[in-house]
Order: C-alpha cells, then structure tokens, then sequence
C-alpha cells in the first residue's frame, strides 16, 4: 500500500513539475545510500539496549519473575 501511495505521489508530482519529479527519482537511491550507515547505527543501539536490559533484569529471572510482554513498534 505504501508503494502504491508513493507512486501516485510521484505521478502527481510529475504532473505539477515533472523537473522536480526526475530530480526525485535520480536523487532517491543516493539518499538511501546516505541512510544505510544511520540505520546500521540504530540497529546497533537497538541491539545493546536490549542486552543491557536483559542482562539488568537476570537475576530477577532468575529468582522467578515472569518477563513482561515485548514492547512492539510499527
């Protein structure tokens, strides 16, 4: 669905200014090159976060509490 939606956004635009439309479809693949070192990053954090809090919350496992359900993200 999101790609349907950007792509209607792209037709769009083309229409309003088709300059600014081949601008944004030339420039899109260099910008996510750009992005990929930050979300290696925010992966990596995401990573040690959650084997700091595991590793914090080991010896109350151990001595039998119940973990809380995983806070998931969209």
């Amino acid at each position: 669905m999101k790609t349907l939606i950007a792509l209607l956004a792209w037709c769009l635009l083309f229409v309003l200014c088709w300059p600014l439309a081949l601008l944004a479809l030339v420039a899109w693949p260099l910008v996510w090159l750009l992005s990929l070192p930050f979300r290696l990053v925010g992966i990596t954090c995401s990573a040690l976060f959650a084997f700091l809090r595991a590793l914090l919350m080991l010896p109350a496992r151990l001595l039998g509490a119940r973990p809380q359900a995983p806070l998931v993200s969209a």
